[in-house]
């Protein structure tokens, strides 16, 4: 039986930059850097989660999943408990938010960047407060 969903591929085209994006801007924690052979392995993870980024390199005949300007481009979906908080933060770190949190009528929402200008979803979803 399966039980959990373990990793998920994050296409990069730099692997050095997206490592520095994820663990030193947003704050993941680094679980493996290996090469075999010619090839880099890189898992992060959020703090106190066990799924798995795998920062693999994006092929280059490998299109890129394109979606409308206020959408998310990558399939991956961030949560937080705090969203205005986790923007202050960010910010400050330097992330990009294309889509600052906005209440929606599911809870909140945003997108940031990363370093190739993947857009990913933020939410704090209904329930949860915001202090705006």
């Amino acid at each position: 039986m399966i039980t959990a969903v373990r990793k998920v591929i994050v296409p990069v085209s730099d692997q050095q930059a997206a490592l520095e994006f994820w663990t030193e801007t947003v704050g993941f924690v680094l679980v493996r850097d290996d090469t075999y052979g010619d090839e880099r392995w890189i898992e992060v993870r959020p703090p106190d989660q066990d799924l798995l980024l795998v920062l693999s390199p994006r092929r280059p005949d490998e299109p890129r999943h394109t979606a409308p300007d206020q959408l998310p481009d990558s399939d991956l979906f961030f949560d937080c408990p705090d969203i205005e908080g986790t923007y202050a933060e960010l910010t400050a770190r330097g992330v990009k938010f294309p889509v600052p949190p906005a209440r929606q009528h599911f809870g909140w929402w945003a997108l940031f960047e990363d370093t190739d200008g993947t857009r990913y979803a933020l939410s704090q979803w209904a329930g949860a407060s915001a202090s705006s």
